[in-house]
């Protein structure tokens, strides 16, 4: 099947776009590659250093004759995404020495947990840690010791950080290891049920614990499609992964099996072989286009729409809105996993997973399968399914039909003939929203505004009864210049009990919302931002605000509501306590949502 047109075009576009800067990056780290790793060229003092901490492999290192890896881990118990990593160092090094290689842990970097932190203030930490991520990263690999790098993380701003690190040391190849998702718990319909229930007062905090306790309750990934399950969709269509790898459970034979196959990849295409495969070169304008193909064709999260052109930035490619808006025009939603529907990851997998999708998107012209990937060959291979034997991995035909068409549909019987995101934009900025898991009957909002400055405003609102018509609620100065971005996602219980009584309710905010945010039509990422003088900073109670996901417009109706002053909020209170102080320098430094929010890029 040849390259769907809208995909060619769009690529050609990023392509021209990025040309300068994508030269410019080329160059960097092909001169870096020529340089290679230093440890062959330290003093002995030097290198006495960098091999005291691993005694059994210090003889191997200092003879210099096989691969190093370096390991950057994201490890913690805080994350139940991330707890598994806590084995892997030593299962990564056991398997390098197997192969008369080494790994050490370069170091690790933060990695916080939004589940805990959200509607806190630590909240207000968690975009700017996906910089403190990349440049943590960047300060373990600043050995320059290393053949390759392993990259141990899963979860919302941990991948974008690492792969933001990866660009970065481009001259080297970049194995992308995930943990896997936890087993099937209480289903994310019943709790997410709860959790209205306790907004409206029908049940108790105890029943609340109940239900929570009963959805995560074990290591591994939630099992939402959130954020940390559409980046490891992320890694596998854009070939960071050994394929198959995502969403396996962990501690489980095969998730053992895979890691250790990760490492032997790792190994094989360093620059010490004969298939070279650094992750600059991985890292090209048609591997994103895969990664926006993956995330619209899944209805996966609206993080990544901030957080993909960052990470293209590092590697010297240009993303803009008008890519993704485009992609999703032409790419169909093939799934529905929750908060699009019932099913979890666990249940997506089984009925054919990305396997599945992959084969079908390239049958359909719909990705780029002449990529370079860390697996053999093209993106094909990431059709394939991995299974067992004799305790290692291997490779068979993947699935050629779902075996369950209420979670995964081929491209030509689809859930929807678009993707999962839609581009906004108006008199009231540029925006996006999520539109995989709201009704068709509700993609259209026109309503008066209800202003608010915070979130926990409107929760105040609520509980005093103050919503009792339709409602487009507005909760600015959230943005990253703001308050660093936090996710809104706690306002989704409210919201959706308003929408439950029959009110049509929209939010538009210059922040964001969680992954897992789903049937409540949410225009977020609104830019320019309101502590900017951006158009939301002049809205007032009552302006007639029109949110029309099918025509992609964001606007406010009511004459004259543009002309008068921004206000100007005051945000001392957003300065303070629980770390904020330490990140004032990224408040003020902060790049627009629309370019990714960054501030190293």
């Amino acid at each position: 099947m040849p390259l769907n047109p809208t995909i060619a075009k769009v690529t050609d576009r990023i392509i021209a776009r990025s040309a300068d800067s994508r030269r410019q990056y080329l160059d960097r780290i092909n001169a870096a590659a020529e340089a290679g790793p230093v440890r062959a060229h330290l003093t002995c003092g030097n290198q006495a250093h960098a091999y005291a901490g691993v005694p059994d492999d210090q003889e191997a290192l200092a003879q210099g004759t096989g691969a190093n890896l370096g390991i950057v881990t994201s490890y913690n118990d805080m994350l139940s995404a991330h707890q598994p990593f806590e084995r892997f160092p030593q299962l990564i090094r056991d398997a390098a020495r197997a192969k008369g290689s080494t790994a050490q842990v370069a170091g690790g970097v933060p990695a916080m947990c939004d589940g805990v932190t959200q509607g806190q203030p630590g909240m207000e930490l968690s975009l700017f840690s996906r910089d403190v991520i990349a440049l943590s990263a960047g300060v373990a690999l600043s050995h320059n010791c290393f053949d390759a790098a392993l990259y141990l993380g899963v979860c919302d701003k941990i991948v974008p950080g690492l792969v933001m690190a990866a660009a970065t040391f481009g001259h080297i190849p970049a194995v992308f290891l995930p943990a896997g998702p936890m087993p099937s718990g209480l289903p994310n319909d019943e709790k997410a049920k709860v959790r209205q229930q306790f907004a409206t007062g029908e049940v108790g905090r105890d029943k609340l614990m109940e239900a929570e306790m009963a959805s995560y309750h074990s290591p591994g990934t939630c099992t939402f499609y959130g954020t940390a399950n559409s980046n490891q969709m992320l890694m596998e269509f854009m070939g960071l992964h050994v394929p198959g790898a995502s969403f396996v459970n962990p501690n489980t034979p095969l998730r053992d099996a895979l890691t250790v196959a990760g490492v032997e990849r790792a190994l094989e295409i360093t620059a010490l072989g004969n298939d070279y495969r650094p992750a600059g070169h991985v890292l090209d304008e048609k591997a994103f286009v895969n990664g926006i193909v993956g995330l619209m064709a899944t209805g996966g999260s609206t993080n990544l729409v901030l957080h993909m052109p960052a990470m293209a930035r590092a590697a010297g490619v240009l993303l803009e809105l008008e890519d993704f808006d485009e992609i999703s025009g032409a790419v169909p939603l093939m799934a529905k996993v929750y908060p699009n529907g019932l099913a979890d990851v666990n249940h997506f997998h089984a009925a054919g997973g990305l396997g599945y999708m992959i084969g079908e998107l390239i049958g359909a012209g719909l990705l780029h399968d002449d990529t370079l990937t860390i697996g053999e060959g093209g993106l094909t291979a990431y059709a394939k399914e991995p299974k067992l034997v004799d305790g290692r991995v291997t490779y068979s035909d993947g699935a050629r039909k779902s075996e369950n068409d209420k979670i995964l549909r081929p491209p030509s019987d689809p859930f929807q003939k678009t993707g999962g995101l839609k581009r906004l934009s108006g008199n009231l900025g540029t925006g996006m929203m999520k539109v995989s898991a709201v009704a068709p009957e509700r993609h259209v909002i026109e309503a008066k505004a209800r202003i608010f400055n915070d979130q926990e405003a409107v929760k105040t609102a609520f509980r005093a009864g103050e919503f009792t018509e339709d409602v487009v609620v507005i909760v600015r100065f959230q943005g990253p210049k703001a308050n660093g971005m936090p996710e809104l996602h706690s306002l989704t219980p409210t919201l959706s009990v308003l929408q439950d009584r029959g009110l049509k309710v929209a939010l538009l905010t210059d922040g964001r919302m969680s992954g897992a945010s789903g049937k409540v039509p949410a225009a977020i990422h609104v830019s320019p931002e309101a502590v900017d003088g951006g158009p939301l900073a002049r809205l007032q109670d009552g302006d007639l605000i029109r949110v029309d996901a099918v025509a992609g417009v964001i606007e406010v109706l009511t004459e004259g509501a543009l002309d008068r002053p921004a206000v100007t909020p005051d945000l001392s209170a957003n300065s303070h306590g629980i770390g904020r102080e330490l990140f004032e320098l990224f408040r003020q430094n902060a790049g627009p949502a629309t370019s990714g929010a960054a501030n190293i890029v």
